[in-house]
């Protein structure tokens, strides 16, 4: 099972937090402050962190700069009542991977706790697998039943990066810029024929679909 660290000193949202979470399939164990959060990380393994910012003594901004500091890839949620631009931008230059306003809504923490979770097997195994559907960064290798699909490297970077991401909406310039190198003098176009490469060579997968988003780009949906 999962195993989830949530520190908060609000004790009532600590319980029901913990318990949501209990609910939706992973083990989620509460404590009240980054000393406490410390000790329970010194003798158990975790797969991800959530995290209050207003704590006494230590507050959420050395804890996570902390936990960075001893783990670069356990992802770490901070769950705050500050809403202010500049706390978000602290935390994230400090190494957090998602930031949510109190009051929160406990089915929106969990989806987030699952994407987190997905995003971080991925950077770790560098595989993501999707149904029949496994794609292995390492090798660059994309396969549907064990069946080897012949992919270029651009196409397998752009399916990869659109399945790592589902329902995230990425523009045509954002795509070229990655993939082809902001300096391309390639026409935008050409992101619309590898959208359609992919498709054709995809098309006995039904695990996922991609979507056009109009005005925009390309979205993957999960069947």
């Amino acid at each position: 099972m999962i195993n989830i660290l949530v520190v908060e000193d609000d004790v009532k949202l600590n319980h029901i937090a913990c318990t949501y979470l209990a609910n939706s399939g992973y083990a989620a164990k509460g404590c009240f402050n980054p000393q406490e959060a410390y000790d329970l990380m010194y003798s158990n393994r975790y797969s991800l962190i959530i995290s209050d910012i207003m704590m006494p003594k230590i507050d959420g901004f050395e804890f996570a700069e902390t936990v960075r500091g001893l783990d670069k890839d356990i992802p770490i949620l901070f769950m705050s009542a500050r809403d202010d631009l500049a706390a978000k931008q602290k935390g994230f230059r400090l190494g957090i991977d998602d930031y949510m306003v109190k009051p929160i809504d406990l089915d929106e923490l969990v989806l987030r706790v699952t994407a987190l979770l997905r995003r971080a097997n991925i950077a770790t195994e560098q595989k993501l697998v999707l149904g029949s559907l496994t794609m292995d960064a390492a090798a660059l290798t994309a396969m549907i039943d064990d069946v080897e699909i012949p992919v270029t490297v651009r196409e397998f970077n752009v399916l990869y990066k659109l399945l790592s991401y589902p329902n995230q909406a990425f523009s045509r310039a954002q795509l070229m810029d990655e993939f082809w190198g902001m300096e391309s003098q390639t026409s935008l176009r050409a992101v619309d024929i590898y959208i359609t490469k992919i498709r054709t060579k995809f098309a006995s997968c039904t695990d996922f679909k991609i979507m056009t988003v109009h005005g925009i780009g390309y979205k993957a949906v999960l069947a």
